[in-house]
Order: structure tokens, then sequence, then C-alpha cells
């Protein structure tokens, strides 16, 4: 039975499809709720407060890690669960992570069982960053019971708030992208484990997270791209400059032949990120936004 020590963080951007069966889920778990909104145009923000959130609402669009940075600031229980509004927890799952908390007192960091459409098990093949337990091939495999594993998904991480603040939470220069393999990577470089539970169920409508718009694949592949070579050069490993632009510009130009349009913006805006990452434009530039983080504006006076 939960203690009433955990808040969830929800980051919406447009997500009124999907919020609704998260936060359910959370409520009847008797989370605390605090929703995050990053100047969403549809309804996220109505169903948040009908739930019963506590809402920050930015006016414009910070960015997934920022943004989730905000909430954490905002939380007061012992343990937070970042969580994607895409995702309903099951019945019981946030018990068996508070109780896997308490079980592994060296662990920072706790992720479920994730459950895709379709039944899809989905746990990580590998992470860019980890620092042990390679699996270079990506072999599909999962563990039986619960296990130390070098990564776990940002789209569902419980962790005790302390350690999340201690550690700055999630890397406020990173837009999109590897924000999840960052914070686990500088778990591991702080001396703790991380724990997949195994009893702790989620299923998640991956991809859904926010409602489509035309540009969308072009701003992500844009930042996907400058994500990861940011993150090389942070942690000292190697980029695949060369051969992804070799790659990207043989399939974009393939994508113009065909006249392909979402292929062409796909591939655009992966090689727009790498020369705008060797060009030094930061991904908080590309989006307008000053390094600080602004308060949210039902925090303004």
């Amino acid at each position: 039975m939960l203690t009433g020590r955990i808040t969830a963080i929800i980051v919406t951007h447009d997500s009124a499809g999907v919020l609704e069966k998260c936060l359910t889920a959370l409520r009847q778990q008797n989370a605390t709720l605090i929703v995050v909104d990053n100047a969403s145009n549809d309804h996220s923000v109505a169903i948040a407060e009908k739930a019963g959130a506590l809402v920050l609402r930015n006016e414009h669009n910070q960015g997934f890690g920022r943004a989730m940075n905000l909430g954490l600031s905002k939380a007061s229980t012992d343990l937070v669960l970042f969580i994607n509004p895409d995702l309903v927890i099951a019945d019981g799952a946030l018990s068996a992570l508070e109780a896997a908390e308490i079980r592994y007192p060296d662990a920072a960091l706790f992720g479920p069982h994730l459950i895709e459409p379709g039944g899809r098990i989905f746990f990580p093949k590998k992470s860019l960053l980890s620092p042990y337990l390679h699996n270079e091939i990506g072999k599909d495999w999962k563990p039986n019971g619960d296990c130390c594993v070098p990564h776990i998904s940002g789209a569902c991480m419980l962790m005790r708030r302390n350690q999340a603040l201690e550690l700055g939470g999630f890397d406020p220069e990173i837009f999109l992208f590897y924000e999840d393999d960052d914070l686990c990577r500088r778990v591991i470089e702080a001396g703790f484990s991380i724990i997949y539970v195994d009893h702790a169920l989620a299923h998640h409508d991956r991809g859904h997270s926010t409602a489509p718009r035309p540009g969308r694949a072009y701003k992500s592949r844009w930042h996907l791209s400058w994500s990861h070579h940011y993150i090389a050069q942070k942690w000292n490993i190697p980029a695949p400059t060369s051969g992804l632009k070799l790659k990207n510009t043989l399939k974009y130009w393939l994508a113009r032949l065909t006249h392909n349009q979402a292929r062409i913006e796909r591939y655009a805006g992966t090689l727009d990120g790498i020369k705008a990452f060797e060009a030094g434009l930061t991904a908080l530039e590309q989006e307008g936004l000053s390094k600080t983080i602004p308060l949210a504006l039902n925090d303004r006076t």
C-alpha cells in the first residue's frame, strides 16, 4: 500500500489525447500530481486541473528535461516519479516501485516493466552512455525478475527527491532526447545502481505524448542529432558525425528524387542538427530559450 511518498511529475505539450488515462491511474494509486505544461494549444491544462494536479504553465515550450526540473523544484515528497503522459501505470505498480526503493538502498533510479502496444516488452538493448554491460549487437532480452541495468527509459523513472536534486535533475542544456541516458550515467558515476523492477507494470503508448503537426519530424530529428553529438562530447565518447552525415545525405537526396516529403523532412533535420552543433549553435538557441528556466506563468507576480 502506498504511503503518500510519491509525487508524479508529468510534462505535457498538446497531450490531451492521452493525459487523462495517465493521471487517473496515478491518482488511483495515491500519487501527488504535478503537471508542467509546455505551452499546449489543446485541453491539456484543463484535464490536469480537473484531475487535481498542481499545474505549472510555461509560456514557451522549455523542452522535456527543463520542464521536469521545474516540476522537481515544486515536489515535497520523499520520492518523485518522472513519467510521460502517454504512459499508464498498472494497478499496484507504484507500490512495487516504492517497495523496490526500500529493498535496494544502494540504488538511486528505479524503472518499471514497460509494455508497448501489441504487447511488446520494452527493455533497453543498450545505452550510448553505458560504462558497462555493453550489448553492441542490440540483442533483445528480458530479465527474469529485478536486476541492475545500465539504463532505464525516461518514460518512467522513480527517484528519491533529495538525490535527484543533488544530481541536478536533467541536463538543462538538452531540449529533447538523451536526457535519460545522461541522468543514468550521472547516477552510475555517483556510485549508485539503477534497478529494473519486474513486477511494476506500465503500459506505454509510445510516441503519443505530443499530437502530430507539420514540421514535428524535422524538429525531432534536429534535436536527436544535436543531442547525440552534445552528450558524446560531454562524456568524451566518439560521435558518428562523418558516417551519419554521409548516410543521411544519401537518404536525403534519394528522398528528393522520389519526392518523399516526409523523408526529406527527417533527413534534413538530422543533417541540420549536425551542422548546427559543429557551428556552435546550442539547442536552447535553436528554440529561442535562455539558459535560465523561467518561472511558470502561474508563479509570476
